[in-house]
């Protein structure tokens, strides 16, 4: 983000979180800190601990060991208190489909401590909010796939929290949807709402966030603004390579050779230090290897490419 932010207090604090499903280490003593007001992005391939780390945060699912405060609050002595100043977007949609749009508003508004005169006004405003007032009245079972998710955020913003936890809130729905959502993100944050954000999309983090955290394998392997990871990774750009005739065993002959490579189908990825000087060295041990390249790309530096740098891995994986 470029505008600057003056971050009064840690509203968030995490410390040495494990969490296991069986013999299944899900979350290996991981920490970190969120300040208030920060838009934190938890960015990690499929089963890296994303959802594990939000589900405890949100009081949802107890850890081994280890703790979360959040605004001062213990999350496991003071769970009510937490409850109150949080508001959570899961990743599977929480709706009943025979009810309007707003019955199920009024459902989960009901839960918190808000008068019905104070609820109805709310629900009105979120409704306006998310370009839904005029379909307020129709079942959700009408609603397309991006609408669904919309009233899903909605019902997690009537009691007004300090923090609100989205869990990859994006994804399936259609380009209004998504753009609606994002304005409604983007006017949270300026207000000073405190967010955390998974997502498999890199373009919304570098868009919207103050720090990320990479976690990988149950642990936080890097965390900072975009330019300290940048500095983090070590890495200027990625050459992009695609080939006609990439096998395993030709693959595995370059990959003996290069430090660095990740591999998606017949495209390979080359992090580089120095472009100029490692381009001509790939294509004669390309050539050596008796591979033939059909197209080459270089890639600035950007999110995803700092994620294979630390990780080995795309973001989807």
């Amino acid at each position: 983000m470029n505008e600057k932010r003056l971050y009064l207090f840690s509203m968030i604090s995490v410390s040495n979180l494990s969490k296991n499903y069986d013999a299944i280490q899900a979350l290996k003593g991981i920490s970190f800190g969120i300040k208030q007001g920060e838009f934190f992005g938890l960015l990690g391939p499929n089963g890296a601990g994303k959802t594990t780390t939000i589900s405890i945060m949100s009081t949802l699912l107890e850890p081994n060991a280890g703790s979360v405060s959040i605004a001062g609050f213990d999350l496991k002595n003071n769970p009510t208190e937490c409850k109150k100043i949080i508001g959570v977007v899961p990743q599977e949609i929480a709706l009943y489909n025979e009810l309007s749009a707003y019955d199920n508003l009024m459902f989960w508004g009901s839960l918190y401590n808000v008068t019905k005169s104070e609820l109805r006004l709310r629900i009105d405003e979120t409704l306006k909010l998310f370009g839904l007032f005029e379909r307020r009245n129709d079942k959700v079972k009408t609603y397309s796939g991006g609408m669904k998710r919309r009233i899903n955020i909605a019902s997690a913003l009537l009691h007004k929290p300090r923090v609100l936890f989205m869990d990859e809130p994006t994804v399936g729905i259609d380009p209004q949807s998504r753009n609606l959502i994002f304005e409604v993100v983007e006017k949270l944050h300026k207000e000073g709402m405190t967010i955390v954000y998974t997502t498999h999309y890199m373009e919304e983090a570098e868009r919207f966030c103050d720090r990320i955290g990479i976690i990988d394998n149950g642990q936080i392997i890097a965390q900072g603004t975009l330019e300290e990871l940048k500095s983090l990774s070590k890495i200027s750009e990625t050459i992009v390579v695609s080939f006609l005739n990439l096998s395993d065993s030709l693959y595995e002959k370059i990959s003996s050779e290069w430090e660095g490579l990740t591999r998606t189908e017949d495209v390979v990825h080359f992090i580089s230090s120095d472009v100029k000087r490692d381009l001509s060295v790939i294509v004669l041990k390309c050539s050596q290897a008796g591979l033939s390249i059909s197209h080459i790309d270089i890639k600035k530096v950007n999110l995803e490419t700092i994620f294979l740098s630390l990780t080995g891995k795309q973001l989807r994986d």
